[in-house]
């Protein structure tokens, strides 16, 4: 059973996915950090970094935005992908100064959010995301999901789509294609071609820019979108303005089957079963059923998470009882990463285990963990330090 709130206070949105009355996402979409991943600009060059390769693009917000050549050179081969950002593999040897100049109009899309410390990263390279497939109108490539692991079924939907698709655009096929029939992969793409048409249309009709061309839902659609496989029993709400973004979004997707409840003017967040979640949601240091537990740090570079036994001191057996407090830690990491929204480098510190058999069964349960998870994942593996590296793409505002 999986339920959705969305408890607006005065200056922020705090949105939590439920499955069974347990927590297992939680964003906070603050109005004074305004969310721009996603949103399309027709944007004005500033400065032109040769040195760097890059330059900073005036958008309209308060910070420049940051773009680096290879963001602005065709893409002619992928590296790797997952569902909402792909790796190009481009020339850089060309000098950015012969691609743009100072004070030109360039139509960019937000791919990373502002910092304290930094303005939001952006690209020519637009992406489109639908209910089954992210639409990107200038590159000519089509790929699938690292979820769909199916090898007849990926060339069914390549297949599919590539008929559809107009000459020289792309897609990546999302994991809520699988076994999706050709009609409803037919209308998604559709709609989100008109969507792009209607971009450039805006682009071709603005005069003044900066200027805002596709203002992207945020959070609250990207979970909503992601999240329709699995049925949604309800989602509640307790600000009318709310309530309706909500039902525009279910009827933007074409689903009008959940139920939407509005309690205005009610702390959602006030239930006991909420509030306790929600306080050790905040907490360093996370205890594991067995008595160890885990510490969670982040600094700027990474995130570094310790694993330690604590109060758990097993049978007879040292290496057995290591590899149970590694293998509990293991699944309550997975959680803890999608329940923070971790994102970035993420180094664990497992209690070192003798046998390379047990380090592998460790970093073989963690990859499983992390398919429950929305956002895209890859797991390096341990280092000769012992110390396992993986990575995580933010889903909701970068901190």
């Amino acid at each position: 059973m999986y339920e959705v709130i969305v408890n607006k206070n005065k200056n922020s949105k705090t949105i939590i996915l439920l499955e069974n009355k347990i927590i297992v996402e939680k964003y906070e979409d603050s109005e004074e950090q305004s969310r721009l991943e996603g949103n399309i600009y027709l944007g004005k060059v500033q400065n032109v970094l040769s040195g760097m390769q890059a330059a900073f693009i005036d958008i309209g917000e308060r910070k420049n935005t940051f773009i680096h050549i290879k963001d602005l050179l065709p893409k002619v081969d992928v590296k790797s992908v997952g569902e909402y950002d792909y790796a190009p593999n481009n020339d850089n040897s060309q000098n950015i100064k012969k691609l743009i100049k100072p004070g030109m109009p360039i139509l960019v899309q937000v791919k990373k959010d502002s910092t304290n410390k930094k303005g939001a990263r952006v690209s020519t390279h637009i992406s489109l995301p639908g209910k089954y497939i992210v639409y990107m109108p200038n590159a000519e490539f089509i790929t699938v999901s690292q979820k769909i692991e199916d090898k007849k079924e990926k060339q069914r939907l390549i297949d599919i789509v590539k008929n559809i698709l107009p000459p020289k655009t792309g897609a990546i096929i999302r994991t809520s294609s699988e076994n999706k029939d050709e009609s409803a992969l037919k209308e998604d793409i559709e709609k989100l071609i008109g969507q792009w048409e209607e971009i450039e249309t805006s682009k071709d009709n603005t005069t003044i820019y900066p200027a805002l061309l596709y203002k992207n839902n945020g959070i609250l659609k990207k979970l909503l979108i992601d999240m329709i496989e699995k049925k949604i029993d309800r989602i509640i709400t307790n600000e009318k303005n709310t309530h309706n973004e909500i039902l525009d979004i279910l009827k933007d997707i074409n689903n009008t089957s959940i139920k939407v409840e509005l309690l205005e003017n009610k702390d959602l967040i006030e239930d006991n079963y909420l509030t306790s979640q929600m306080e050790k949601i905040q907490n360093r240091k996370v205890w594991l059923k067995c008595g160890g537990f885990i510490t969670i740090d982040k600094t700027e570079a990474l995130t570094a998470i310790d694993v330690n036994s604590g109060k758990y001191i097993g049978t007879k057996d040292l290496e057995q009882t290591v590899y149970t407090v590694n293998k509990e830690a293991t699944k309550e990491i997975a959680k803890q990463l999608r329940l923070r929204d971790i994102g970035g480098i993420v180094v664990i510190d497992y209690i070192d285990m003798k046998l390379s058999e047990n380090r592998r069964k460790i970093e073989n349960l963690l990859t499983d963990e992390l398919k429950n998870d929305r956002s895209k994942t890859q797991v390096i593996g341990f280092t000769k330090l012992n110390l396992l590296e993986m990575t995580r793409k933010h889903i909701g505002v970068n901190e």
